[in-house]
């Protein structure tokens, strides 16, 4: 289902070896995740800080030609949601947040992950938003938060596009019996999988979006093409979205 190894949209150079998210650019969206040839974009890793910084310079010129800004996170496994307005410009880290959204063009939004779901979403009017859900952030249900900012804004959840990006998948997440209750309700006597983007699938429908796919990628399962936690590894793979519609650079 997801475009493997292709580029992530017209005029996102030089972005080539990315996860491109099937769909989001019909509807105006630019939307992936960086693969491990893409190095990692994680601070607290084993690579030099300035080679980590010359991969978010580069991203970050590639997104020249669609935003004025771009907004990333402390990210804290909660479920708190920035909405980003425009009259800004250059880059933000902001504290203790998971989720993004933006509600006019202008505004590229990025996350950290490595095993945990970057969820995209995106809407045909030019707001987009995404999400780094680790099972905590899935047990608050932070996916659930940023469709509220969305919806709150008077953008129709019937009308959003979803998309759970490349993740740990229900085979290889074992979890500790607590944590699975946490997640499903249900008690199990030992360590059982769980299927962290189906439990936000069915979180996104509950809240009235139907347009929703998932990566077949696992990022254990190929570990040679994503990062990984569970496999032990430092490096972090970056979710990102931006609207790539005709109304670029606003605000």
């Amino acid at each position: 289902m997801t475009t493997r190894g292709g580029e992530a949209g017209a005029g996102v150079a030089p972005l080539h070896d990315v996860d491109a998210v099937p769909g989001f650019d019909a509807i105006g969206a630019v939307a992936f995740t960086t693969t491990r040839q893409r190095g990692s974009f994680a601070w607290q890793s084993p690579d030099p800080a300035i080679d980590v910084f010359a991969r978010w310079s580069t991203l970050a010129e590639g997104l020249d030609a669609h935003a004025r800004r771009l907004a990333t996170a402390h990210q804290v496994h909660g479920d708190t949601v920035l909405v980003h307005q425009p009259g800004w410009d250059g880059w933000l880290r902001a504290r203790g947040a998971d989720g993004h959204v933006a509600l006019a063009p202008g505004t590229a939004m990025a996350v950290t992950v490595a095993d945990c779901v970057p969820v995209f979403i995106a809407h045909p009017a030019g707001a987009t938003a995404i999400v780094h859900s680790g099972w905590r952030g899935t047990v608050a249900n932070v996916t659930g938060r940023a469709i509220e900012r969305l919806v709150a804004a008077g953008f129709a959840a019937r009308d959003l596009s979803l998309h759970c990006g490349p993740a740990i998948c229900g085979s290889c997440y074992e979890v500790s019996p607590d944590v699975y209750r946490a997640l499903t309700g249900r008690t199990v006597p030992r360590p059982t999988p769980v299927d962290l983007r189906a439990i936000i699938v069915d979180h996104a429908s509950a809240a009235g979006v139907s347009r929703v796919s998932t990566s077949p990628w696992c990022t254990r399962c190929h570990n040679d093409r994503f990062y990984s936690h569970r496999c032990g590894d430092a490096g972090r793979q970056l979710g990102v979205i931006v609207w790539g519609g005709g109304a670029s650079r606003s605000g």
